[in-house]
């Protein structure tokens, strides 16, 4: 790779650059090829590449290095072909809008909350953004979230102009840059509005109201830091009509407005939760008053076809409020039994071992154990050994 000469890279003056000319001044063994001259924009800072095609091969990766612009196309290029490139637009357009969208989220986390942007990665479903907050916080409250995204969606329906230039040294110096840059020349700058403006390598609209709604997903730590989820432009679309009409169905089903879905829903909930409660309480008498039957000296023993883990524990706790009871309950799972064995305080049995000794899978403590069987043969087993070590 040695001593071929750097890259025209076309993306810097023209973003929206969508067919280009090329002659090709270096070739690759493994399948990589630069050119004079490239529209194609490389993996770098945090935003991905371009794909599209030169002539018929399809370009699937590109990447830069100290100047030079290599494409990885999916058939051979020879050094001196001339190509006519093409991006594969809804791609790039995509990533535009996205990176801007990180930049807008950045600035305005700044201004409001002294946030210093570490980390940018764009995805291909969402974006993520990783800060430093004054004092180590890592997230946002819920009022803070709303204040960001709408003072980042205020500045969008703005239209302000987006400006990418490369400043000279006296006036790079004098330029209220956001972040320092981390390279000492050919620095780049791109400003957005009167409020944002940050050294940046990458691709841009225009004009910040091309980049759409910007809708941050989520806030949570990562690494000690906060790491901002995101999505804009047609991806935030996308996003709301998914919201609404998720919103909808649930509605419907509620028969309510989308408005009143949430408490309707509450509503639901609380009523299905009572309704459970009552019917674990009548699930649970039915189990005792037939363990009580089925009652050994001490040990209470059966195979509950009805009933569940929750029945069961329910009726181990009532059980074994007498110190010397125990308690040896089954009932289906998704495959096999699952059993719950427990003792009252002044029971001298180990539930735990008693759970292994009858070959049950699972574990626990002496006076509770859990797991599950193959059939109902462990709990026959485990009620003969209870029995007879009890006695």
């Amino acid at each position: 790779m040695g001593g071929v000469a750097a890259t025209d890279r076309l993306y810097y003056e023209n973003a929206y650059l969508r067919e280009f000319d090329a002659r090709v001044i270096a070739v690759r063994e493994d399948g990589w090829a630069a050119l004079d001259r490239s529209a194609f924009y490389p993996t770098s800072g945090g935003q991905p590449f371009d794909t599209g095609r030169l002539n018929a091969a399809r370009v699937i990766d590109v990447e830069v290095e100290n100047g030079v612009v290599w494409h990885k196309t999916d058939a051979p290029l020879c050094v001196g072909e001339e190509v006519h490139g093409e991006i594969d637009w809804p791609r790039r357009w995509d990533h535009m809008q996205q990176h801007a969208g990180d930049h807008m989220l950045a600035g305005a986390a700044w201004a409001l909350f002294g946030g210093v942007t570490i980390g940018l990665h764009l995805g291909k479903e969402n974006s993520t953004i990783d800060m430093d907050l004054p004092g180590g916080r890592t997230h946002l409250t819920a009022e803070e979230m709303v204040a960001l995204e709408t003072l980042v969606n205020r500045r969008v329906q703005q239209d302000d102009p987006i400006r990418c230039w490369f400043p000279g040294t006296e006036e790079l110096a004098c330029l209220p840059l956001r972040k320092k840059p981390t390279v000492d020349s050919h620095v780049r700058v791109v400003a957005m509005g009167d409020y944002e403006m940050v050294p940046c390598g990458g691709t841009h609209p225009s004009t910040t109201g091309q980049i759409g709604p910007v809708k941050i997903l989520s806030c949570a730590p990562a690494r000690g830091k906060m790491r901002l989820c995101f999505v804009a432009g047609m991806r935030a679309i996308s996003y709301f009509q998914q919201a609404a009409a998720c919103a909808e169905r649930v509605a419907a089903a509620l028969s309510s407005t989308v408005a009143e879905a949430p408490d309707a829903f509450l509503r639901e909930r609380e009523a299905h939760l009572n309704q459970q409660k009552e019917a674990t309480q009548r699930l649970t008498q039915a189990a005792l008053e037939i363990l009580r039957l089925r009652k050994s000296g001490r040990v209470y023993a059966a195979h509950l076809a009805f009933a569940d883990r929750d029945i069961l524990l329910s009726a181990a706790r009532e059980l074994t409020k007498d110190t010397q009871a125990v308690a040896l309950l089954s009932c289906p799972a998704k495959i096999g039994c699952a059993l719950l064995f427990a003792r009252g305080a002044e029971a001298d049995l180990d539930m735990a071992a008693l759970l292994r000794q009858c070959g049950g899978k699972g574990g626990g403590k002496p006076d509770l154990a859990q797991g599950s069987a193959a059939d109902e043969t462990a709990l026959e087993q485990a009620t003969w050994a209870a029995g007879a070590e009890i006695r």
